[in-house]
């Protein structure tokens, strides 16, 4: 319930920014309906009841798809909405995590607050409810193909707010018409068209998509923290993320990662200078360096690898709150210019498209993020650490071997998954739909190699900390790092012994997950 005088994120006539979505879903700040957004919502509705009189307007006075042909009588109308949305409930597979169907239906009230849906304003009132109560669709994985929107994912949102299915309460799916019940909830009516305004569109994806962002962000903050780290173990030089030589490029990822590593790295004891060590004439008579001149590309190559991966996040991000704040079912009911239009926005192809780039950016993090660790685990490649970072007996003890191979599988299969799916278009609809996008696939394929880099990223961070130890680093690392390894330590603390990893790596991919890096600003 919203509180008195607690602050709330205006939703309609501002446009919803992603700050906006991560405290609304993360932080669970509540909303309000904009008082001017409201009144053009309420004019909308009423304009499309008086236009609609004596015409033939798509999917309020006849059939769907390919059946639009077909002319439905005054007095089927309204039944028509409800079929709509229980012939489309017909999804499969496991449910969406609950933040992710309360994305959706985010991404749909912002999309009917732009007043060009022609819906009744209680639609917008019971999803601010829902939204604010915290009680969440039930939406199954499987089942859209992003072409007519997300037909079959928003038809089960709209079969909840009929009052009908299962909904999430108290993170138990339970009867709808129970839990409204309890909650002095209302279900909708069909008016004119709710039933197709509700399920056309692509509110799905791009709520989905919303939340890979956020966690793509994520990732990439750790994966610079990890490389840093990394960089310190090996006591690297410090040119390859210097100003200097990264300004000579200017794209902002590859710059903005390396300020991000001299910000964390900026009172490392580790880290060499290379004027102090290579450029100061003492090395004339040197045949063969013990320290190698250059890194291997998986540690000197960070802000080139990373960088085009922040500026991947940032791009998709900048597409995907164009889709949120804009409105796409069909046809489009504008009020203003006292018009219907017919067309196609609620294809998905903009945020299908992104959700493949993202994926494969992702999976390029957890490539990386893997080359690291078999750096760590190869004493032939760093010539520094014991096999496997084994901090026991060798050859009795393993040490990190075993959690090796769960992170080569899990990359593995993130690089299968990279094939993109806004390209696998099937025909289908009686051919009326004969090029679709496949956008909430490509968003559920992209929150997969998300789930499967925070596993990568957690065998990894355990290593490093086995590294720094073996190495008696702690007192040298930069202050961050010190911090870093402080709290990760006291999740996993050091051993040497052989015990099971499993939940110790999921317990640091919950804490990778939980807490973003907040990063020192350079000195």
């Amino acid at each position: 319930m919203v509180k008195p005088n607690e602050t709330m994120i205006s939703v309609g006539i501002q446009k919803l920014t992603p700050d906006d979505f991560y405290k609304i879903l993360f932080l669970d700040e509540k909303i309000e309906l904009d008082p001017k957004a409201v009144i053009k919502v309420k004019a909308n509705y009423q304009f499309l009841k008086e236009f609609a009189k004596g015409k033939i307007i798509y999917g309020i006075n006849t059939g769907l798809g390919p059946m639009a042909q077909y002319k439905i009588e005054g007095n089927n109308e309204l039944q028509l909405q409800y079929n709509l949305i229980r012939s489309h409930s017909a999804g499969c597979g496991s449910p969406l995590p609950e933040i992710y169907a309360k994305a959706t239906m985010l991404a749909r009230l912002n999309t009917f607050m732009q007043a060009k849906s022609g819906i009744h304003v209680e639609v917008v009132e019971l999803l601010t409810e829902l939204i604010n109560r915290n009680i969440n669709p039930h939406i199954p994985e499987h089942g859209g193909v992003g072409a007519s929107g997300d037909l079959v994912q928003l038809a089960h949102l709209a079969l909840n707010l009929i009052g009908e299915g299962e909904i999430w309460y108290h993170g138990k799916l339970e009867p709808t018409k129970e839990v409204f019940k309890l909650e002095t909830l209302t279900p909708i009516k069909m008016h004119i068209r709710e039933g197709l305004s509700l399920i056309n569109g692509t509110s799905a994806m791009t709520g989905i998509g919303m939340i890979n962002i956020v966690h793509a962000k994520n990732l990439l903050d750790w994966a610079v923290l990890a490389s840093s780290m990394i960089n310190e173990i090996v006591e690297s030089y410090d040119d390859h993320f210097s100003e200097g030589l990264n300004k000579v490029k200017t794209h902002y990822g590859q710059n903005q990662v390396a300020r991000m590593m001299r910000s964390i790295l900026q009172d490392s004891k580790l880290i060499r200078r290379r004027a102090e060590h290579l450029y100061n004439g003492k090395t004339e008579q040197v045949e063969v360096f013990t320290h190698k001149v250059q890194e291997y590309y998986s540690l000197r190559c960070v802000p080139q690898v990373l960088g085009p991966i922040l500026d991947t996040i940032l791009y998709s991000e900048k597409v995907l709150i164009n889709e949120v704040n804009s409105t796409n079912d069909n046809p489009i009911i504008d009020s203003d210019a006292k018009n219907v239009f017919h067309g196609g926005n609620f294809h998905g192809d903009y945020v299908a498209l992104e959700m493949d780039k993202l994926k494969i950016a992702v999976t390029k993090l957890s490539m990386l993020a893997e080359r690291q660790l078999n750096y760590l685990m190869n004493d032939k490649l760093n010539q520094k650490l014991p096999p496997f970072v084994n901090l026991g007996k060798l050859g009795f003890n393993l040490g990190m071997q075993g959690v090796q191979f769960t992170a080569v599988s899990t990359v593995a299969e993130n690089q299968t998954l990279c094939f993109p799916m806004s390209i696998h278009s099937i025909t289908n609809n009686n051919d009326n739909q004969d090029i679709v996008s496949m956008g909430t696939n490509a968003a559920m394929m992209t929150k997969r190699v998300i789930d499967h880099t925070y596993i990568v990223l957690s065998i990894h961070m355990i290593t490093i900390l086995q590294a720094i130890d073996y190495m008696k680093f702690k007192p040298k690392l930069s202050a961050y790092s010190r911090k870093k390894f402080e709290d990760l330590r006291k999740i996993v603390p050091k051993f040497t012994e052989d015990t099971t990893k499993y939940k110790e790596i999921q317990q640091i991919a919950n804490y990778i997950l939980e807490n973003k890096p907040k990063f020192p600003l350079e000195g």
